[in-house]
């Protein structure tokens, strides 16, 4: 996944921008932003188990 945090202009004055491949998240501060992702990628790291259904039938 291809992440990027940036300014940008929005009517409602300067924000920061987090985009998500195609999809972006925008955010009142720089700190906002970076919490966002730095939650988002230890949640991408984070071991994900397979339920114990989809175990038995892949195996």
């Amino acid at each position: 996944m291809n992440v990027q945090i940036q300014q940008v202009h929005t009517p409602q004055g300067l924000r920061w921008q987090v985009s998500l491949d195609q999809h972006t998240v925008v955010f009142a501060s720089e700190v906002e932003a970076r919490q966002f992702v730095a939650t988002l990628q230890t949640r991408l790291q984070a071991p994900h188990l397979l339920p114990e259904h989809e175990q038995r039938v892949a195996s």
